[in-house]
C-alpha cells in the first residue's frame, strides 16, 4: 500500500507560501522604499502568473519544459524590475521591498521539487550574480540569497533521495515477485514430481510384485505386460495432461491388442478450462478405443491454434509387389482426428 502526503496539500500550502511574498510586496508599499510603486506592482502581477502557472494541476510530477522556461524568465526578470526602483545603500535597509528574494527562492524551490533541477540552480545563481551587482556581497546574506539558495539544495537532495527510495522500493518489489514466482514454480515442480512418482507407483506396484513372488521367472503374456507398463510410465513423463483414468486405461487395452501408442504433449494444453480439457480427453479416449490402427499418435497443437490435439493413426500396408522388389511395406492413415479447443457452438 503507497502512503503518501497528498498532493492536493502539498500545492495549497506552495501557493499560501508565494502568496505571503506577495502580502509582504504589498505591504512594502505603504513606505517609501520604491522610486516607482508600478514596478513593484508590475513584479507581483508576473509572479502571481507564474506561480499559478507552476502550481496547475497535472498528471505529470515533472515539470514541462516550457514551465520551467517560463519559471527561469520571471525569475530572470524579476530581480533587476524590482531593484531598479530600490536604493542599495538605503540607510537601514530596504525592508520587506526585497520580498523578491524569497519569491524567487521559493519558485525555484518548487521547480527543484518538480524535477527540473538544472533551471532552480540557474535562476539561483542568476539571483546571487545579480544582488552581487546591484548591493555587494555582503547583500547575499541580509536580503536572504543565501537563505534561498539553502531552500533549492535541501529540495534537490530531498528530490533526489525520495527518487532513489522509489527506485529501491521499485527494485524490492520486483525482486519479491521474481522470489514468489521462482517458489510457486518450484513449488510446482514438486507437486507434479510427487504426482508422476505416485502414478507411476500405483501403475508398477502390481508387477514388481509379481516379479519379486516369482524370483523374476515371468511367463511370455508377463513380460509383454512389463513392456505396456514401461510405456505407461514414459507416457507419464511425455504424455503429461493428455492423460487421465480413462485415457490411460485405453491407452493400455490399445497397447494389449498390439498397438504403438505415443503421447505427447508440448503445452499446448496447459491453458485450457478444466472442463474442457475433460471433454478434449474425452473424445481422444473414444478414438483411442474405436481405432484398429497399427500406431497411434496423439500430439497436443501450440495455442492459438483453434485444434487443442491431432491424434493420426496408420496402419501397415503389407502389399506383396512390394516386399518381392525388395521394399518396405507403407503406411496408410486409418484415422484422423482434430479435437478442437472449444466445444461446438449448438445450432
Amino acid at each position: 500500500m503507497k502512503i503518501g502526503v497528498p498532493r492536493a496539500l502539498i500545492v495549497a500550502l506552495a501557493a499560501l507560501f508565494s502568496g505571503y511574498h506577495l502580502l509582504l510586496a504589498g505591504y512594502s508599499l505603504q513606505f517609501p522604499y520604491a522610486s516607482d510603486p508600478g514596478a513593484v506592482v508590475a513584479g507581483m502581477i508576473i509572479y502571481a502568473v507564474v506561480t499559478l502557472t507552476v502550481l496547475l494541476p497535472g498528471r505529470e510530477t515533472r515539470m514541462p519544459v516550457w514551465m520551467a522556461a517560463f519559471s527561469l524568465g520571471v525569475t530572470i526578470a524579476l530581480p533587476p524590475l524590482v531593484t531598479a526602483v530600490l536604493d542599495p545603500m538605503r540607510e537601514g535597509g530596504n525592508g520587506y521591498a526585497t520580498w523578491y528574494v524569497a519569491a524567487v527562492g521559493t519558485l525555484m524551490t518548487i521547480t527543484a521539487v518538480r524535477l527540473r533541477p538544472g533551471f532552480a540552480w540557474a535562476g539561483v545563481i542568476f539571483l546571487g550574480v545579480q544582488t552581487l551587482f546591484w548591493a555587494g556581497p555582503q547583500a547575499l546574506a541580509t536580503i536572504g540569497v543565501i537563505g534561498s539558495a539553502s531552500w533549492v539544495g535541501v529540495a534537490h537532495i530531498l528530490t533526489n533521495t525520495l527518487a532513489k527510495a522509489a527506485r529501491d522500493s521499485e527494485r524490492f518489489a520486483l525482486a519479491e515477485r521474481e522470489a514468489t514466482e521462482w517458489q510457486a514454480a518450484q513449488e510446482a515442480h514438486l507437486n507434479e514430481r510427487q504426482y508422476r512418482l505416485g502414478q507411476t507407483s500405483i501403475t508398477a506396484l502390481p508387477m514388481l510384485r509379481t516379479i519379486r513372488s516369482s524370483g523374476g521367472e515371468l511367463t511370455a503374456s508377463q513380460r509383454a505386460e512389463c513392456l505396456h507398463l514401461e510405456a505407461a510410465i514414459r507416457d507419464e513423463i511425455r504424455g503429461r495432461r493428455l492423460l487421465d483414468d480413462a485415457v490411460r486405461e485405453q491407452v493400455m487395452l490399445a497397447r494389449r491388442r498390439g498397438t504403438v501408442v505415443t503421447l505427447l504433449d508440448e503445452g499446448g494444453i496447459d491453458e485450457l478450462s478444466e472442463e474442457d480439457r475433460e471433454r478434449v480427453l474425452g473424445r481422444l479416449a473414444l478414438a483411442l478405443r474405436d481405432t484398429t490402427a497399427d500406431r497411434v499418435i496423439a500430439r497436443t497443437v501450440p495455442e492459438g491454434s483453434d485444434v487443442a490435439v491431432t491424434v493420426v493413426g496408420l496402419r501397415t500396408v503389407d502389399d506383396e509387389s512390394v516386399t518381392l522388389l525388395g521394399g518396405e511395406p507403407d503406411d496408410e492413415v486409418e484415422l484422423w482426428l482434430e479435437i478442437p479447443r472449444q466445444a461446438p457452438a449448438a445450432d
